[in-house]
């Protein structure tokens, strides 16, 4: 499938079905967001996509604790070169260039989330960057929300993301206590009660530093 072709068909469906609307826990900030009219999961198996979860379609309660924390402590990103990784909707990317992150860089596995991303970017007025090699950006600080949803990613993430932080790299974590979250690894910073897929009833969620080394 042409990814370019793809990606103009994603911005459009998701500009035209997938309002724009305020997060609760952060009013000012606005994601594209699906609602029961949108048609997304139909549009999803139209694209060859009928088996696909669509990550980048909600605000996720790690991201969501990841965003509160940056709001609560702008130094953490400001003036540094931040790596958003697992973005999906670009939520804690947006959240660290209002935060003021002078560069930021965008990692998605999902060919659909760059659409997203770049609409949201465009409608919070920041600028993100798709990062498409094979080797993560040179960066100060990785922010990580809910990339640890299964034993499946945590067995291929965690050691990259600890390479990483063994090279000096700091990185952040954001997770709802998934079943999964390999807490033997991080130490808590924060805690937040925040909705998880942007509704419902908050749930608790923690930002975490990553270790390099486990103790």
């Amino acid at each position: 499938m042409p990814i370019a072709g793809l990606n103009q068909r994603a911005r459009d469906f998701i500009g035209q079905r997938l309002p724009l609307r305020t997060l609760p826990f952060r009013p000012d900030m606005s994601l594209h967001t699906p609602t029961p009219q949108s048609g997304l999961i139909g549009w999803l198996a139209g694209e060859g996509f009928d088996d696909a979860a669509p990550y980048w379609a909600y605000a996720w309660g790690g991201g969501a604790a990841l965003a509160l924390y940056l709001h609560e402590h702008p130094e953490a990103v400001a003036g540094k070169t931040v790596l958003d990784f697992g973005a999906g909707s670009g939520l804690v990317g947006i959240a660290a260039a209002k935060a003021g992150a002078v560069k930021i860089w965008a990692l998605d596995s999902d060919p659909i989330a760059p659409a997203a991303l770049a609409l949201n970017a465009e409608a919070n007025g920041v600028s993100i960057d798709i990062w498409d090699q094979p080797h993560l950006p040179p960066a100060d600080i990785i922010l990580a929300g809910d990339v640890f949803y299964d034993s499946d990613v945590v067995a291929v993430t965690l050691p990259l993301l600890r390479r990483a932080a063994a090279s000096g790299t700091t990185i952040l974590v954001g997770d709802p206590y998934r079943k999964s979250l390999p807490l033997d690894h991080l130490s808590l910073i924060a805690d937040y009660a925040v909705p998880d897929m942007g509704g419902g009833a908050p749930t608790r969620a923690g930002v975490f530093a990553l270790r390099s080394r486990t103790i």
